[in-house]
């Protein structure tokens, strides 16, 4: 099979596309055949050797879309998607044309949705599924700030927010980008001009009920102050890949009565009836996906020099060149 391997952390030229051999199905493991996977910054955390507990050589990829192959209690053929739980990480990830993966982390679906659309799914709806459920507890009629909006993830959380009935916020850095916001559902896109929270507490002057901090902790003090009074941030993405507050101390970081939280979910925190549910409505035009580029896998170099460098909105996928059409 054709596979992309990362011999060691380093620069797009570490990622080869290579020949690997099938990999052997054991007991409690499905393998599948993969039509797409996701590009997430996870991945480029690992290529550049910030990753804990990757060892080398390794085949990326955090998630992945497909069919089975063979093993588990999955008839062959069926549609599935996999993530996380050791994916690229401490076992062989998605950047391949077969993975092998624990039968748990396999979640079933059937949708007639081309394949590079399914592949823009399963890791950016269980984030935020669970960051608008788990780390939020969003309700209907309140309002959401997402840091980072042009983010594959943050499109994701928009549509799902505006589902729940919220009124959402989306921050960008760059002015051709609101436009792009509005399109997609987004109620008021947001210059992010380092004081996110003096624009938002315009339209709202005791803050957002709720926010999603996508960018990392550069920007979290900002988000914070964007917040009202018992209302919550949640910390769930790091796409400036800082993560950690040097000599953080609690009392003087955060704002009196705001409450910070943070979400990081696997496979089992997106129930099949979810992911179904927003396949459904994709297919039936109710639900916005926002914007993607397709690369085949020959191009892997060039998609995750895109993804380090912030070059696209949106998701990046990659087609292994099992996945021509729609799926069956």
């Amino acid at each position: 099979m054709r596979a992309v391997v990362l011999r060691e952390p380093g620069p797009v030229e570490n990622l080869e596309l290579t020949e690997l051999p099938l990999p052997e199905v054991k007991p409690g493991w499905v393998r599948i055949a993969v039509k797409a996977f996701g590009l997430n910054r996870s991945e480029l955390h690992t290529r550049l050797g910030l990753a804990e507990g990757v060892t080398f050589p390794r085949v990326p990829g955090i998630e992945a879309v497909g069919v089975v192959d063979a093993g588990g209690g999955f008839a062959p053929g069926q549609q599935v998607a996999t993530m996380m739980g050791g994916m690229g990480r401490t076992f062989d990830g998605g950047y391949a044309e077969y993975t092998l993966v624990p039968e748990n982390q396999v979640i079933p679906f059937r949708s007639d949705l081309p394949w590079e659309v399914i592949g823009q799914v399963p890791e950016t709806l269980q984030t935020a599924y669970g960051s608008l459920t788990t780390g939020l507890d969003l309700q209907d009629g309140q309002t959401l700030l997402i840091r980072g909006g042009t983010s594959a993830l943050g499109f994701a959380t928009a549509a799902l927010a505006k589902e729940l009935g919220a009124t959402v916020f989306a921050t960008t850095r760059q002015e051709e980008r609101l436009e792009i916001l509005r399109e997609h559902g987004v109620d008021h896109p947001v210059l992010d001009d380092g004081n996110v929270a003096e624009q938002v507490r315009k339209i709202v002057p005791d803050g957002v009920d709720a926010a999603l901090e996508l960018v990392g902790t550069p920007a979290l003090p900002d988000t914070l102050n964007a917040t009202r009074v018992h209302g919550t941030v949640c910390f769930t993405g790091m796409l400036s890949n800082q993560w950690t507050i040097s000599n953080f101390y609690p009392i003087g970081y955060l704002p009196a009565g705001v409450r910070l939280t943070a979400y990081g979910g696997e496979a089992d925190d997106l129930p099949a009836p979810v992911l179904q549910r927003h396949l459904d409505r994709i297919a039936g035009g109710t639900t916005s996906l926002g914007p993607a580029k397709v690369y085949p896998m020959a191009e892997i170099r060039q998609a995750h020099d895109d993804l380090e460098h912030n070059r696209t909105a949106g998701k990046l996928v990659v087609l292994t060149g099992r996945a021509e059409g729609a799926a069956p």
